[in-house]
């Protein structure tokens, strides 16, 4: 194989499968996409997060690498169109739980619903077991006790961006454990549409 000099030539050869090319691209870019993905969203993980799912996407459609034009700009637009994504996703979830929080709160008086409510409150006790004690205690802080960030990072002598990295990573163990009980997240779904219209 020739030597391979600029990011053309790389994106040429990892079109057609060159994985060597690829990983090139990928050492190029990793980090840089990393200190721009930490300052948008101040989570390490989720930075981690979206830049493996934006190369991994690249080599399944590696195929239409060419129609790149411009590398670097278009991995940069797709880091800022997941961290939208992300940031949207995650603001849902928080809406969820909640109206999990509020639903809890209300005590209703329907059997029905005071089953479901059951239900959802063993699965989220269950999911919030999995946390990691400061994980737990940051998420308790916030969406029982009602603290902002600030107060949270007072309290426990930690940053704001430490308390928001533990939420997001909260939420994001939370949703793991509830999607491997699909009946636990209908519940949720359906009490938050059903509070929501």
């Amino acid at each position: 194989m020739e030597p391979m000099n600029n990011e053309t030539e790389l994106v040429r050869y990892a079109a057609s499968g060159d994985a060597t090319a690829f990983a090139a691209l990928f050492r190029l870019y990793k980090d840089k996409l990393y200190g721009f993905l930490l300052k948008a969203t101040g989570a390490p993980e989720m930075a981690e997060d979206i830049i493996q799912d934006i190369f991994l996407r690249l080599w399944k459609n590696r195929e239409k690498l060419p129609e790149i034009t411009h590398f670097e700009g278009y991995i940069y637009q797709a880091a800022r169109n997941q961290v939208i994504n992300s940031l949207k996703r995650m603001a849902r979830e928080t809406l969820i739980l909640d109206e999990l929080v509020k639903t809890r709160e209300a005590g209703r008086t329907d059997a029905e619903d005071r089953l479901n409510v059951h239900e959802m409150n063993k699965n989220l006790h269950s999911a919030l077991e999995k946390l990691t004690p400061r994980q737990k205690l940051v998420y308790t802080l916030s969406r029982d006790k009602g603290l902002k960030h600030e107060e949270i990072a007072r309290f426990l002598d930690i940053s704001p961006s430490t308390v928001n990295n533990h939420l997001i990573e909260a939420l994001r163990l939370i949703r793991q454990q509830l999607a491997a009980r699909p009946e636990a997240f209908t519940i949720l779904i359906f009490c938050f549409l059903e509070n929501f219209f």
